[in-house]
């Protein structure tokens, strides 16, 4: 409690201060008084205060002093005086005093703050509503943030939109925005391209930008046109549930189930490689039927990202899909991301090129790399590839790069070292004639 708060608690750490203080100059007092130098004062919480005086000069300890022996130590004796006793006794006393005191005080605080409880917490909403509309309003006018505009017929129209978390959180490069465009016919835009290349980033931020519009927020983009959507649903990411049993793909099935019965025309729903946790053909049939009952059933906007790259043919079928891919730049069988997604499908996935970023080994990549090729030339068949086996050539060594392994550069005389780099210089003069 601050100073001033209650006299009784200030006269009890007033008292108790005074006790420390005597006690905090008693060790140069006794030096003085005694004329022995090393002695000090120190506190245990077994044994209290005590002043300490070293084996070589307990001779000098005499009863004129007052001393009272506490404790004997293999070093020296610990000592007390009737003195130190009263201060001690004071301090202890005081302490405990003031920790009562305390205690007390703070109970009487309570419960005079417990009759301004309600004022106390529509203060605290009050002052949270106020900072999250400072933060907002900051955030919007220091960001480049653009107010969104609303339209009734499903038209999507966004210009250079930014993820609003991503681009603040990414600081050691520019963040790489991107346009999302949804015609009145358009229900469902279907994403491919390689992992890590930003799909779910892109999926992730349209939400986002939906959710920051509709609370009457500006939002991260140069331009942004929206339609209002009464919910979000999202498959994204894996997920199980070992309590109720249930795997990933269950779930997943479980949460694409509950979007297209719960979804409506005024709906956002974003499906994540849905189809990828069972066996190829049985993902791709899923993905395909999820689709086409979506267009024929629910009539949402869809983001659908996946790797099924069959699935691209969909929108030569269906007006209400359309086709966009996140780009990337290859080099020398190396890629590079870039995060922009454009118009148009993707036919590969680039997984092998992921793994080789991730700096899996080079004979698993190249390994990959045939199984890959053998599967594109053939299909899958239900049968293993052989694997081919390349024996290396190993060359037997020279004779200079045998003398070399045979020496201990350690061992030798500079003039040795001199003389086996001269004999062996002959040696290749003589090869080369």
């Amino acid at each position: 409690f601050k100073p001033g708060y209650d006299a009784e608690l200030d006269r009890i750490v007033e008292m108790s201060k005074d006790s420390k203080g005597w006690v905090a100059n008693l060790e140069g007092q006794e030096k003085a008084r005694t004329g022995i130098k090393n002695l000090r004062v120190g506190y245990t919480r077994a044994f209290g205060y005590y002043i300490e005086v070293s084996k070589g000069n307990i001779p000098d300890v005499k009863p004129e002093f007052g001393y009272i022996r506490k404790q004997t130590l293999t070093t020296g004796e610990r000592y007390t005086t009737a003195e130190l006793e009263e201060r001690e006794a004071a301090i202890l006393k005081g302490d405990e005093m003031r920790m009562d005191r305390e205690y007390q005080l703070f109970q009487d605080l309570r419960k005079k703050v417990a009759q301004y409880t309600d004022s106390i917490q529509r203060l605290s909403h009050s002052l949270a509503e106020l900072d999250f509309l400072v933060s907002c309003s900051g955030v919007c006018a220091d960001s480049g943030y653009t107010r969104p505009k609303f339209s009734t017929d499903g038209l999507v129209k966004v210009v250079n939109a930014r993820h609003p978390v991503i681009e603040k959180a990414q600081t050691e490069r520019e963040f790489v925005s991107n346009d999302y465009t949804m015609d009145q016919q358009t229900e469902v835009l279907i994403i491919t391209g390689p992992n890590m290349g930003g799909k779910s980033t892109y999926m992730r931020e349209f939400a986002l930008l939906a959710i920051m519009a509709q609370m009457g927020l500006r939002v991260p983009a140069d331009a942004c046109t929206l339609p209002i959507f009464d919910a979000i649903f999202t498959r994204i990411g894996a997920s199980d549930d070992l309590i109720k049993g249930a795997s990933t793909f269950m779930v997943e099935m479980q949460e694409t189930n509950r979007a297209l019965k719960e979804a409506t025309s005024n709906s956002l729903i974003l499906f994540d490689e849905i189809g990828r946790g069972t066996a190829t053909y049985d993902g791709m049939a899923l993905a395909q039927a999820i689709l086409e009952y979506d267009i024929s059933h629910v009539h949402a906007k869809t983001f659908f990202s996946t790797h099924y790259h069959e699935l691209t043919a969909l929108a030569d079928r269906y007006p209400q899909m359309r086709n966009v891919h996140v780009s990337v730049a290859e080099n020398g069988g190396k890629i590079t991301f870039l995060y922009k997604v454009q118009d148009g499908p993707m036919d590969r996935s680039y997984g092998i090129n992921v793994a080789q970023l991730a700096e899996m080994p080079a004979s698993l990549i190249q390994r990959a790399s045939d199984i890959l090729a053998h599967l594109e030339k053939e299909g899958v068949k239900g049968v293993s590839i052989p694997r081919v086996v390349v024996e290396k050539k190993v060359d037997k060594p020279s004779p200079i790069e045998q003398q070399i392994r045979s020496v201990d550069p350690l061992n030798m005389s500079p003039m040795e070292a001199l003389q086996l780099i001269y004999k062996l210089k002959s040696e290749l003069d003589q090869k080369d004639r």
